[in-house]
Parts: structure tokens; sequence; C-alpha cells
């Protein structure tokens, strides 16, 4: 008998990424992309001189991470990125918990990640096109202080 699949656990399938929440302190925000969900362990190379291996020792430095892209469609009187990005004056800037979930069929969260201290580095306005049939996107750039990822 050919196996229809009712019978498999849903532990088998991985989760699709299309289904997505983003909080920016306690507001929800809309988004149709969003990239740069990495962390690095940057190399420390050492070798003392009387080693008798004739190459470096390599360790786990500090952490990096990486700025997080967020991309979403521009709407009427929706100026949320501009007001944060104009918030910067001179080395200060309100900084904000971003939350970031990965949501199951039923919209609960299964993967979290959450920045500490996050603030807008770059916004890209969309590009005009006279003969274009997209909508039109804009793009933040957040950098931030710490990246924690849960999954439940």
């Amino acid at each position: 008998m050919a196996d229809d699949g009712s019978e498999q656990t849903k532990a088998i399938w991985p989760l699709p990424k299309f289904y997505f929440e983003v909080k920016w302190d306690s507001t929800v925000m809309k988004f149709q992309e969003i990239s740069g969900l990495d962390i690095e362990a940057q190399p420390l190379e050492y070798r003392h001189g009387d080693s008798k291996e004739f190459s470096v020792l390599k360790m786990p430095g500090m952490k990096k991470f990486g700025d997080i892209t967020m991309k979403k469609g521009v709407f009427k009187s929706d100026n949320a990125y501009w007001d944060w990005f104009n918030q910067i004056k001179m080395n200060t800037i309100k900084r904000i918990p971003v939350v970031i979930s990965l949501l199951d069929e039923a919209g609960a969260p299964t993967m979290v990640w959450t920045l500490k201290n996050a603030w807008p580095t770059k916004i890209t306005g969309t590009d005009l096109k006279s003969q274009g049939n997209e909508v039109a996107v804009e793009t933040i750039v957040i950098a931030h202080e710490g990246l924690t990822i849960a999954n439940s």
C-alpha cells in the first residue's frame, strides 16, 4: 500500500521559512524578507617560540554578530523606519529589543531569535521605475549587541 503521508509525524518535515513575525520593542511589524541572522566566533591564532609544531594553534576568540537586513513594502503613512532612524543624535539612539519568530502552522513560535540593543544603521528606499510592475520595497539594516536563539 502506498504511503499517503497521513501517518507521518510532524517532526519529519522541516519548517517553511515564509511564516514569521517580528516585534520591535512591543510593536509587531510586517516584513517581506529578513537576512543576516548569523553569529561567528573569530579564531585567535597563537604559536609560542619553542613549540615543536610548525603551525599555529587556533582558539575561539570574540563573538561577532552580523547586521540584520529587513525588507518590507512601502505603505502610505508608514514611517516607522524613518522615525526610528531620525532619533540618531551624536552617538545616541534608542536601542530596542527585536524578536524574530519562525511560526508553525498554528501561529505559535517554534524558533525565536532575539536581538539585544538593536538600532538602525542604514535605510534604503525603494527604486523607482516608470515601466516597472513590482511592489515598492524599502530596506533597513540593523546593528545589535547580541543574538540569542531559542528553539521550542
